[in-house]
């Protein structure tokens, strides 16, 4: 089983070794915790006064914090104690314009409930919870076409660490690091109307023994949309998802993409939970124009059940919408390589593996499924995939074949049935080349 590079990163140890130097409690500068109160400005003053004395850690005990939006900073730790609870603003007006990402692409939008930008070595700790406002519904305000306010957002941050706490949001995205590195979800419970934990363009990141209630994917892996992402270039890479459990109402446990524009690579899962999803407990996705790659993508030891579609889908052709500038020609079609995936056990999955939206012009190269046992409706059929390995899959209730095939080359294929190239999806040309190059602006 393939690991994840020093996943916490080489600095990950330092924010923990440093500690605390002041400790600060937010009722000693004003704040209430009466649950009408606004505490807005006693919470920041806090958590400004620990920065300016050099770092450290702000209490919030037990109340009701009625809270607008706040931002962390470096060596400040905020640990919300039994019973605390941070509730987040309902007037748009409490959450200042910024520029934020939102799926794939930088756009003026709300700053999130709690956030921090170009900060390190900080912390949210537990045991409390943060609580988006129910208010605020959907994910783009309709009015002026921008993003609402993610719940807890971190901007090319470093040494992170958001542990033991409960965090709930309605309808946008819950947590979104994006271009950050050395990044710790440990012991988290996430329930959101809509993502969990969205990874955007970071690496050595650990999402540990955290439990998730969601809207849409319970953890999504991005890297960014189009021309802007892909110059940009700041991959998603080094991750692992371990001890976790999984439950969603809309989409898949897992997504890997569909914004790959600066590719996703070397992420580990292993030892979780999928209890359900209306999707896939695993789904590895994106599209002609993405560009880019995925690779190196091992999960290991999972249990899967409640799914209304399967375990694993792959699909790098017409996943997600397409960019208003796309990746043109043979560099937009993105590349799969390696993925690997064992000690796999379900029970009653519409179907196991379903992986033939695979672009017949860069086929996916490397393909491992071992040691898979339970119950499934339909087996595994793959397309356009060289070096695979099928071995030791001992599932019962399928109907059908248990392995169809089309242009699949590798081991552990004897007698699977071919598929009828008329049920092939629509292969998708390349995006063409625009007529003005394009120019990041």
């Amino acid at each position: 089983m393939a690991q994840a590079a020093n996943p916490a990163g080489p600095d990950a140890a330092k924010a923990t070794a440093a500690g605390p130097k002041v400790t600060l409690n937010v009722r000693d500068l004003g704040a209430t915790g009466d649950g009408k109160t606004r505490d807005t400005l006693a919470l920041q003053q806090t958590i400004d006064r620990c920065a300016v004395l050099g770092g450290g850690e702000v209490v919030v005990p037990a109340g009701d914090y009625a809270t607008g939006a706040l931002v962390l900073h470096s060596s400040v730790a905020l640990r919300l104690q039994e019973g605390a609870s941070l509730l987040g603003s309902g007037d748009m007006a409490d959450y200042p314009i910024t520029q934020v990402r939102w799926e794939g692409r930088w756009i003026k939008g709300y700053s999130a409930f709690i956030s921090a930008m170009d900060s390190e070595n900080f912390a949210i700790e537990g045991p409390g919870k943060i609580v988006g406002s129910p208010a605020i519904r959907g994910r783009v305000e309709r009015s002026t076409g921008m993003r609402l306010p993610a719940l807890l957002e971190f901007t090319n941050c470093r040494n992170v660490r958001v542990e033991n706490c409960s965090t709930s949001q309605a309808g946008m995205w819950s947590i979104h690091p994006t271009y950050c590195e050395n990044v710790t979800f440990k012991n988290v419970e996430v329930q959101s109307g809509a993502d969990g934990i969205d990874v955007d363009s970071c690496r050595h990141v650990v999402i540990d023994g955290c439990t998730f209630e969601t809207g849409d994917d319970c953890i999504s892996l991005k890297s960014g949309r189009g021309e802007e992402a892909n110059t940009i270039n700041r991959p998603t890479e080094d991750v692992r998802i371990a001890n976790c459990t999984f439950s969603d109402r809309v989409f898949a446990c897992i997504g890997i993409g569909s914004e790959t524009s600066a590719g996703i690579r070397k992420v580990v899962i292993e030892h979780c939970k999928c209890v359900g999803a209306r999707s896939h407990a695993i789904y590895i996705k994106s599209r002609v124009g993405r560009g880019a790659f995925i690779e190196d993508i091992a999960a290991d030891d999972l249990d899967v059940s409640g799914m209304k579609q399967g375990f694993l889908r792959l699909n790098n052709m017409n996943s997600g919408k397409q960019d208003q500038f796309p990746v043109p020609g043979e560099a937009g079609i993105p590349e799969f390589r390696n993925f690997r995936f064992s000690n796999i056990r379900v029970t009653d999955v519409p179907a196991l593996v379903q992986a033939t939206e695979i672009h017949p012009r860069k086929p996916l190269i490397g393909f491992s499924l071992a040691n898979v046992t339970g119950t499934c409706k339909t087996g595994i059929t793959l397309a356009n995939i060289h070096n695979a390995v099928i071995r030791n899959v001992k599932v019962t209730g399928f109907e059908g074949p248990l392995l169809s095939i089309d242009n699949v080359t590798g081991a552990g294929l004897a007698g699977a049935a071919k598929i009828d190239p008329a049920k092939m999806p629509k292969v998708l040309d390349v995006v063409p080349e625009p007529e003005k190059p394009y120019e990041l602006k």
